[in-house]
């Protein structure tokens, strides 16, 4: 096999098997979290990576992160992404949505009503969440009740409807990172007793109930899985997460999705690696993330380690980051103080190899 070459990913064809990684760049409106006009244009920028996975995308008024975090559970935020697809489209790319709740990591003074973070268990995130007026400690969520579980899964289903309405190709399932789906997994933040905490059938309910109703509504060839099994800083992590990721993987292998995204830092020693097995508990496709370079990403993919392999930091400063590394020619240098604040500087402005492909005027 060979990065550039093309692959199937269920209902989705890709032209190469380099993946564009979900980047929270927070490039949105402020106050609505709307796309803004330079979304197209850095989204149609990348659009020749084999497959663009968005920015992860609020699906609830309740999930609020950062200012410029982008969501998709109104109407009009559903019609601001259709600029974004469209720009990809026109050149010839494949994008999807990846949607998310941050649950416990809202911010929560841009809750409806003054309302509390949700989560699984009130247990707080350690760590800081950034605001309007600048970081400050999170704080101690409310746990989520039984019969509020089906409203939760119903606004993910909602979104991914909105995300094909807006021209979406599929729809990513956030479940890494410590978000909200993360919480429900993880025995360390998942105290519940009912159907939805204790074993980890239950804790993996919540998870899969959102897969199938994002499935009803995209199918389930083009639906993927965002999962990060090592520790978070947050105090997300489980007891036994061989044993949690393995059931997972089987379990969305079952439902025959499009692909299974795993987040596995590169530089992890082979006895704490997990994506071989949760490869072969899943049965389908497996992209790969984590610090990746051009080298090591065409021996992961030649020695049939993954199908695809995801690059996120590198898409920041070189959208045609294909074409780079089909040649081999050096990348940009990457100014790290604009990753998730500012304007147009530092977001569309990296050149590419031939300066008559960049567009900046227009989405």
């Amino acid at each position: 096999m060979s990065l550039f070459a093309p692959v199937a990913l269920g209902d989705l064809h890709l032209a190469n098997r380099m993946v564009m990684a979900p980047l929270s760049r927070a490039r949105a409106d402020a106050t609505s979290r709307e796309a803004l006009d330079r979304m197209a244009i850095y989204y149609g920028q990348r659009a020749s990576a084999g497959l663009i996975v968005s920015e992860a995308t609020h699906v609830s008024p309740y999930s609020v992160s950062r200012p410029g975090g982008a969501a998709i559970h109104s109407e009009a935020q559903m019609d601001s992404w259709r600029q974004v697809t469209r720009a990809v489209h026109e050149r010839g790319g494949l994008i999807v949505q990846q949607i998310y709740h941050v649950g416990r990591k809202a911010a929560t003074e841009q809750l409806p009503r003054g309302a509390s973070p949700l989560a699984p268990s009130a247990i707080c995130a350690g760590g800081e969440v950034m605001t309007p007026v600048g970081k400050r400690k999170f704080s101690v969520p409310r746990e989520i009740e039984t019969h509020e579980i089906p409203g939760i899964v119903a606004e993910f289903q909602k979104a991914a409807r909105f995300a094909v309405r807006a021209g979406f190709d599929g729809v990513e399932i956030h479940a890494a990172n410590g978000y909200l789906i993360d919480q429900f997994l993880r025995s360390a933040t998942n105290h519940r007793i009912d159907q939805y905490g204790g074993v980890i059938e239950r804790r993996a309910r919540f998870l899969l109930e959102v897969v199938d109703a994002v499935a009803s509504v995209v199918g389930k060839g083009r639906v993927g899985v965002r999962l990060s099994p090592a520790p978070m800083d947050d105090g997300t992590h489980d007891s036994d997460p061989t044993a949690l990721f393995s059931y997972v993987a089987h379990a969305l292998g079952v439902r025959q999705i499009a692909y299974l995204h795993l987040v596995e830092d590169v530089s992890l020693n082979a006895s704490d690696r997990l994506s071989l097995a949760l490869k072969r508990a899943f049965g389908g496709p497996l992209i790969l993330c984590g610090g990746f370079t051009r080298a090591n990403a065409l021996d992961a993919i030649e020695a049939g380690l993954a199908d695809c392999i995801a690059f996120g930091t590198l898409y920041v400063g070189n959208p045609d980051l294909v074409e780079r590394f089909r040649a081999g020619a050096p990348l940009n240098r990457l100014r790290p103080e604009f990753y998730r604040e500012g304007g147009d500087e530092g977001y569309i402005d990296y050149p590419f190899l031939s300066e008559s492909n960049l567009f900046v005027n227009k989405p």
